[in-house]
């Protein structure tokens, strides 16, 4: 069946989870279909005031409100929705989801794959980005260059074919077709390959203000949970991280009074060789609802490190927000 490309010379869609964290101009300025993650609120927080959820759980926060959520994967069904959807706009599918060690989104993927006929199960390649919230975006990111890097190459090779003789044309075009079916083959193999050697070596890095949040969901217990209040008030504070695709706490700082600037500290610090190197950055930003945070941690890195290229700065999303809760503040990085 003939597709109807959005962009004929682009025959690679892309799919990914709401846990991505990507702003809606990026979504929507290159195509990405967006399954959405599952977060289930008890009836009472619907009656509190707020734009977002997090405003409602700022709300029963101030409360006193002991109000807090479950969060489900997709069913492989939203997935195969959306993967029947896009195959009907492109040739072949890279779906990145958020870490199979948090969620069981990527199960989901895989699943729904799989109900699919040989045919179009062999169209769609899913990642697991081992990662979340701006970690993944960036994989994402990567993502989106690669395909455009294929995308021009294709282009490329269609100006050449289109220069020879028409009768030429005609006579070439199935062994063209055929040789051309075999390379995008080949690149959708390098790709997902280049985009699993990324995972490892993107960095992801976390303050959180209260770890009630995560308390509850049940990642860390309460004496931990109590410790980590405690130390904070004497300024010591467990850095987030994500480590082999698990949410975690990757080091312990102390005297951190701003975590703005802990954050670039910890920045500055981890990629000291790299930058010595002249290797540039490519960064993202996410808070949750500490706009104020987000914005001074993005002019502290173009200031300071003004080679580097801040992909975006987003609020997070609902899932992994509702896990490390209000005022957290994080970045994500990789070399380039």
């Amino acid at each position: 069946m003939k597709k109807n490309y959005p962009d004929p010379n682009q025959r690679i869609g892309l799919i990914t989870d709401e846990g991505a964290d990507l702003t809606s101009e990026i979504i929507e300025k290159h195509q990405i279909a967006i399954v959405p993650l599952k977060v289930i609120w008890p009836p009472e927080i619907e009656n509190l005031p707020g734009e977002t959820i997090f405003h409602k759980m700022r709300e029963a926060d101030k409360k006193g409100l002991k109000i807090f959520c479950q969060t489900s994967q997709p069913s492989p069904k939203d997935f195969l929705d959306i993967f029947k959807k896009e195959l009907e706009k492109f040739e072949k599918i890279i779906c990145i989801t958020i870490t199979s060690k948090l969620s069981g989104t990527y199960n989901s993927a895989i699943q729904a794959k799989n109900f699919l006929n040989q045919e179009k199960k062999e169209r769609i390649f899913v990642v697991d980005s081992l990662n979340a919230s701006c970690g993944m975006g960036l994989l994402v990111l990567r993502a989106i260059d690669l395909i455009k890097e294929l995308k021009e190459d294709k282009s490329s090779s269609c100006a050449e074919f289109s220069r020879s003789e028409s009768e030429s044309r005609k006579e070439h075009k199935v062994l063209f077709d055929s040789l051309t079916n075999a390379r995008e083959e080949k690149e959708m193999e390098k790709i997902v390959k280049e985009l699993e050697d990324l995972r490892q070596k993107i960095q992801l890095r976390a303050f959180l203000q209260d770890p009630k949040w995560l308390e509850h969901s049940g990642r860390i217990s309460k004496t931990i949970a109590s410790w980590i209040r405690r130390m904070a008030k004497m300024g010591v504070r467990p850095l987030i991280g994500i480590k082999e695709g698990t949410v975690k706490a990757v080091g312990i700082k102390t005297g951190v009074r701003d975590v703005s600037e802990a954050l670039f500290q910890e920045l500055e610090g981890k990629t000291k060789k790299a930058r010595k190197e002249g290797q540039p950055l490519k960064i993202a930003i996410i808070h949750c609802l500490n706009p104020e945070g987000a914005q001074k941690l993005k002019e502290i890195i173009e200031k300071r490190l003004p080679n580097s290229q801040i992909a975006f700065v987003n609020l997070i999303d609902r899932v992994v927000g509702s896990i490390v809760g209000l005022g957290v503040v994080g970045l994500a990085w990789h070399e380039l």
